[in-house]
């Protein structure tokens, strides 16, 4: 190699390289295409051939000043150049020794005052060590790539120097600009030698590495060469025997290619591909294996639709299918609120609990259309096989996949709201429970990979949301019901049914009778007259019927001629004839021992009129009007209270030769609870003491020992049924107060709701005039009570 002696800062031209680096020794090629660099080669020609070459620091540039080019570069010696077409000079130079540059100049051409650096040499047996690996390491990457030659490789070896050596290997082994940037900027020869060893060692693994790559390529090409030929020959077979070249086989293992599924699964689906191709014709385990591998292949793996996650149009989409149902709103508006911050859509499984008729099935459909989901109803009422949930083993003829896995077949995705209809209706025999086989379905931590007996491949059920209905939760094992949230759909109260008669099952029932909306109308009257006195039920499906009934009978005044139907009470009656049904109403007049009472039943609240009359006897108590067990306990209690404070209320308590009788009228309808406590006792201690009970009063709450008045429940339905009898003062417990926001506040403004927590404070209340001033038991004393001390009004 060419060694030269250069002054100090000798100023020469100046050739900016992009993504090129010349090491000392290299001999390379380029083309000039910028004026400057042309000028610059043209000057280094005409003067001694010297040119100092360094590489860009952001190749992008076109024009380049000093401060883009690296300080260390190589002064090269210009050996040959050509002129292209297109002003394009190419050039060959050699690199002879490294050299930094400062004080950059720009004219015609750039140039630099170059000075030399100064190498800081190594040790020698170190060097000789480091030589020797770095010969070995060059060896082996010359025997996997096929960059370099055994003739380049012999006359590497032989470079005398080992600064030399070192830019020799590096020049023929690293090809990106940094590492050779890098090369020429160590001054340190021994570092310098390190640093080169490290890269050809690597720059061998990668050749190893992609040499093995290529290699498995190739193997898998050839297999595929190899199956191709087959199976056109097998194709070449078909045809000659007269079969079709596209066989059923072959159209599954098409689908499956195209089958996004996990690894594990596809690979059994394969092996049962291949398995019912080798079967013979007519091989009575053919049916069966073709609808284990269409059922696997119309399964969605991976399917799912895009969650919907607009808040408003969800409440509007809940809002318009169904009326009330709050808190299933909220709870599906608090599901899209989560997804929406977390970013995830989890699986939910929630459990509509209410009487017959609310609307649970239907809001399932619509909380998948707010979602944007699929949506599947499966009943489970009278199921009573393990096997319809979990599926059949394929060893029985005629086995099939359990009903989850068919639901979610029909849906096409992964993510579907899923209805278990009537859940607490499943039955269990001596085929097994299948509510136990619904604990994995229905456990978020295990549902993930649900097993059927079917399929004998783990299935994620976990992006499903399910919703699941029953009536009551009395008949779900306690398991089962832990593992859903209990979301409790109250029955409609009549200014809901009302609406939802308006809004929903008008419209829907004159469509499906032909009628537009001018041809029959209904008054709120008479629709509020049809929901008292014909229908009696939690739900609106009585309801709908009486509407078709009303609409049948006005489609065939229409049909004579009549143009418009209008329906008030009065045509009510003529449609429908007598109402079936009545509801109780408050008396007119104070009365002694009647006291109105209220009930809660499964369609609705009830006013209860509870009588009592003291009358010639032998000390007897009795009880009529069908009473349960829990109602009469509850007549003695009261009972028992009303003799303890007998002094305090003037009350004769000898009744040896008189009798108590109660009796709550209705008397074929069974009744039965405790909160018709403090009406009963009012109602002794009314018939007892001769003081009339004011008319316009009900009560209810339950009643112990000591007189404290206990909460009670279905407070909604009572205030509702209060307010319907002509009621306008209403006796509840204390501990009830905090019910009362639940309560509307058409009912609420209706009535006088006042609060009580003892039943001193029911009788001052409900009594018109007491005999003797009652006294309240307070630190074991008896005090007076004046009229005032009746707490709580809501107006």
């Amino acid at each position: 190699m060419e060694t030269i002696v250069i002054a100090q800062d000798t100023r020469m031209p100046v050739v900016p390289l992009r993504g090129l680096v010349v090491l000392p020794g290299e001999l390379l090629h380029f083309d000039a295409g910028r004026s400057e660099s042309r000028k610059a080669l043209a000057a280094a020609t005409q003067k001694d051939g010297l040119v100092f070459i360094s590489s860009q620091k952001d190749a992008r540039k076109n024009e380049v000043t000093g401060e883009d080019l690296f300080e260390m570069g190589t002064v090269c010696r210009v050996r040959q150049t050509l002129t292209l077409p297109g002003d394009t000079v190419r050039a060959l130079v050699q690199g002879i020794i490294r050299a930094s540059a400062a004080a950059f100049r720009s004219g015609e051409y750039m140039s630099a005052a170059v000075r030399p650096v100064r190498e800081i040499p190594a040790d020698s047996v170190a060097a000789e060590a480091l030589r020797r690996r770095l010969d070995a390491a060059l060896a082996d990457y010359a025997g996997i790539s096929t960059r370099i030659s055994s003739d380049a490789l012999e006359a590497i070896s032989r470079t005398e120097g080992i600064a030399q050596f070192t830019d020799a290997v590096a020049n023929a082994v690293m090809t990106k600009a940094g590492q050779r940037q890098n090369v020429l900027e160590q001054l340190d020869v021994e570092e310098r030698m390190k640093y080169v060893l490290a890269g050809v060692i690597a720059e061998t693994e990668i050749m190893r590495i992609d040499r093995r790559i290529q290699q498995e390529v190739k193997q898998s090409i050839d297999k595929n060469q190899k199956e191709y030929f087959l199976r056109e020959q097998m194709k070449v077979i078909r045809r000659e025997l007269g079969e079709d070249e596209e066989s059923e086989c072959d159209a599954f293992l098409a689908a499956l290619e195209k089958k996004d599924m996990p690894e594990a699964v596809k690979k059994t689906l394969e092996r049962e591909i291949n398995r019912y191709r080798d079967l013979p014709g007519g091989s009575h385990e053919a049916p069966q294996m073709r609808n284990y591998i269409e059922c696997m292949l119309e399964l969605p793996w991976s399917e799912a639709t895009k969650d919907d996650l607009d808040l408003e149009r969800a409440r509007r989409i809940l809002d318009e299918d169904h009326f009330g149902l709050e808190k299933v709103k909220q709870r599906i508006v608090e599901h899209i609120a989560v997804a929406r911050l977390t970013g995830k859509i989890n699986g939910q499984i929630l459990c509509l609990v209410g009487p017959p008729g609310v609307g649970k099935t239907s809001i399932a459909s619509s909380i998948a259309r707010a979602l944007g989901r699929k949506f599947v109803r499966m009943s489970l009422g009278g199921i009573h096989d393990e096997a319809e949930i979990r599926g059949h083993r394929r060893t029985y003829i005629g086995a099939m996949p359990g009903r989850v896995i068919a639901a979610m077949r029909k849906a096409g995705t992964i993510n579907p709201v899923l209805l278990f209809d009537e859940i607490d209706k499943l039955t269990s025999d001596l085929r097994g429970d299948p509510s136990a086989a619904m604990l994995e379905v229905l456990d978020s931590a295990q549902n993930h990979s649900f097993r059927d007996h079917f399929l004998e491949v783990d299935y994620d059920l976990s992006k499903v949301m399910f919703v699941t209905t029953a009536n009551t939760t009395d008949t779900i094992p306690r398991p089962l019901l832990d593992r859903m949230e209990v979301i409790e759909l109250q029955g409609y109260m009549e200014y809901e049914k009302l609406e939802i008669a308006r809004r929903h099952l008008l419209p829907k029932q004159r469509e499906k009778h032909g009628m537009k909306k001018s041809m029959m109308s209904f008054t709120d009257e008479a629709m509020l007259a049809l929901i008292r006195g014909y229908t009696r039920e939690a739900g609106v499906r009585e309801l709908e019927r009486s509407i078709a009934s009303v609409c049948r009978k006005a489609a065939c005044e229409i049909g004579g001629g009549k143009k418009r139907v209008r329906v008030t009470p009065q045509k009510l009656g003529e449609y429908l004839g007598i109402p079936r049904y009545t509801h109780s109403s408050a008396e007119k007049e104070s009365a002694v021992g009647m006291v109105n009472g209220l009930a809660w039943t499964s369609a609705g609240g009830e006013l209860l009129q509870v009588e009592a009359q003291v009358i010639p006897g032998c000390g007897q108590v009795i009880l009529t009007g069908k009473l349960g067990e829990v109602m009469q306990e509850s007549a003695r209690a009261a009972l028992t209270f009303i003799k303890a404070h007998a002094d305090a209320y003037g009350i004769d308590i000898a009744l040896g030769n008189r009798d108590i009788h109660i009796h709550v009228p209705e008397g074929a309808v069974p009744k039965d609870g405790p909160s018709a406590g403090i009406t009963i006792m009012t109602a002794m201690a009314s018939a007892l003491t001769g003081a009339p009970v004011r008319a316009g009063v009900a009560m209810t709450g339950e009643i112990t020992l000591r007189g404290h008045v206990l909460p009670i429940g279905g407070l909604r339905e009572k205030l509702l049924a209060a307010a319907r009898g002509g009621i306008t003062e209403v006796i509840v417990p204390e501990a009830n107060r905090k019910d009362i926001e639940e309560i509307p506040a058409q009912i609420r403004d209706a009535l006088n709701i006042r609060f009580v927590d003892s039943a001193s404070k029911v009788l001052l209340l409900a009594l018109a005039q007491l005999p003797a001033a009652p006294r309240q038991q307070d630190s074991g004393q008896f005090v007076p009570i004046p009229q005032s001390a009746a707490t709580g009004a809501v107006q």
